[in-house]
């Protein structure tokens, strides 16, 4: 049985975390340290670091580069690491201690949305098409020989994290064939060409604002690509409220305003309206635009 080393920390790393667990030893899982989330803001830890103990996995949470090399030390003889979603970038010294080196599963196709953000830049951008791509790390970002990937197409209203769950489980599926094969010589990395290259630059909280000035599509994408977390924000009557579903409206309201459309509340953008399906208040839970409207009982209202 192949000894692997897994690396990740969010919701979407748990597909592979529990397919490979479920067919090969795993001496160590790395993940983040516990951090502040949630509405008490107390440590937590990472979903990664939850399953894994259920799984009765040894986990390791490093502050350091130092202590993660400690840890896969401590973890060897080691075929693989497979990183799913770790959040830091590992440097060449622990790349080299498994035999085989480190396997990354990405949220797009290679070369496109290299870095931080894939899905979220995907969808802003209106690509019509992602998919996932395992390749091996090198000391680049995400620029190591390709294994394989596998293309879909976006869902029209697919926000990120609906595309997110779908990409997961597409690649830990992805993932359980290609390890058994790599590590039997079957497969030959390909080196990746830059052809079509775009960066996937983190988001910035400048970027999150809905802009009255901007374009129905463009706007829309900001909501899809931004939802659940962290949210794209829009001011209306003053106050900032998440967006977290939205569609463009055949009702074509003056920019920088707000109206009632038969329950439904519509923002007026540059080349006409959105609905706003889905709204986080501050404070409050999210809720549909028409229960956000019934709560405020007034029927027009300003945006910015």
């Amino acid at each position: 049985m192949s000894r692997i080393a897994f690396l990740g920390s969010p919701e979407a790393a748990l597909p592979t975390l529990t397919a490979l667990a479920g067919g090969h030893d795993l001496p160590v899982v790395i993940t983040q340290p516990d951090k502040p989330r949630g509405r008490g803001r107390g440590p937590k830890p990472t979903p990664v670091s939850e399953v894994a103990k259920r799984l009765g996995l040894q986990v390791a949470t490093p502050e350091t580069m130092d202590e993660l090399e400690a840890a896969l030390h401590a973890a060897r003889p080691l075929d693989l690491g497979v990183v799913v979603a770790y959040g830091r970038i590992i440097r060449p010294g622990a790349l080299a201690l498994p035999e085989w080196g480190m396997l990354n599963l990405h949220f797009s196709l290679l070369p496109r949305w290299r870095g931080a953000a894939p899905v979220s830049r995907a969808l802003m951008a209106g690509d019509a098409m992602t998919g996932v791509t395992v390749f091996r790390i090198d000391d680049g970002l995400d620029t190591g020989p390709v294994l394989t990937a596998q293309a879909i197409d976006i869902e029209p209203e697919e926000t990120a994290g609906a595309l997110t769950s779908r990409l997961a489980a597409i690649g830990a599926s992805l993932m359980t064939r290609v390890v058994p094969a790599y590590l039997a010589g079957d497969i030959e990395p390909v080196p990746q060409s830059d052809e079509g290259l775009t960066h996937a630059g983190k988001i910035e909280q400048g970027e999150r604002a809905i802009k009255v000035e901007g374009s129905r599509g463009d706007e829309v994408n900001r909501v899809r690509a931004l939802s659940p977390t962290p949210g794209a924000t829009l001011v209306i009557d003053g106050v900032t409220h998440q967006i977290l579903r939205a569609r463009a409206s055949r009702h074509d309201p003056q920019p920088g305003s707000w109206v009632d459309v038969s329950g439904v509340p519509v923002a007026g953008l540059a080349d006409g309206g959105i609905e706003l399906m889905a709204i986080l208040p501050p404070g409050k839970k999210v809720m549909e635009g028409a229960a956000w409207l019934r709560g405020l009982r007034r029927s027009t209202g300003e945006v910015a």
